[in-house]
């Protein structure tokens, strides 16, 4: 089978290893040939955090400058960091509200424009999806459930062979169920926002 390559990555705290580790098991339970990684150097709040989920006929989880197919990022900033990983034919699916790093918190340096950014990343990739997943995620009373909004985009992307029933049973039976509720609601939400960019 062709193989997808997908890179999650944001910034420790907003949940992307669980994300990245749903989709995983989602694919495992589907019967795709499925290799995850981490990276996350940083064991705190704050650092940076990212991990490959590759499905399809392949070994190795390193994804190479260029060889991204999606890149899924939590943060701006990070979607800046790894963008050399994409190629013209890349999906990027981006949030756009910034966690700015404790250097600028405490006036040591300045966060780039946003606009800007986006700009930048339109330049080297022809399809993107931007989502305010902060601002989702509190609408549906779950400000931690960013993951997600992201997981909900990246599915909603139609990027992927996994769907949007097999993804909600993943996450209905491997999160909290105290959370099932806005975990769901903040997915779909995630989907709707993919699927209206991509109209």
């Amino acid at each position: 089978m062709d193989t997808t390559r997908i890179i999650c990555v944001g910034v420790g705290g907003q949940g992307n290893l669980l994300a990245s580790n749903l989709l995983g098991q989602t694919a495992l339970r589907l019967g795709i040939p499925v290799v995850v990684s981490e990276i996350h150097g940083m064991a705190q709040r704050g650092g940076v955090v990212e991990s490959a989920v590759l499905m399809g006929d392949v070994t190795s989880p390193i994804v190479s400058d260029g060889e991204c197919d999606i890149l899924l990022s939590f943060e701006p900033v990070e979607t800046a960091r790894l963008l050399a990983r994409c190629n013209k034919d890349s999906l990027v699916i981006t949030n756009v509200q910034p966690l700015p790093p404790f250097t600028v918190s405490v006036g040591q340096g300045t966060y780039p424009s946003v606009d800007e950014l986006l700009e930048k990343f339109r330049t080297k990739v022809r399809k993107m999806i931007t989502l305010r997943g902060n601002q989702i995620a509190e609408d549906v009373g779950n400000p931690l459930s960013l993951n997600m909004v992201m997981l909900g985009a990246l599915i909603g992307s139609g990027a992927t062979p996994i769907g949007e029933e097999a993804m909600k049973e993943t996450i209905s039976t491997m999160t909290k169920k105290a959370f099932l509720e806005s975990n769901l609601k903040a997915f779909e939400m995630g989907v709707g926002e993919a699927k209206k960019q991509a109209d």
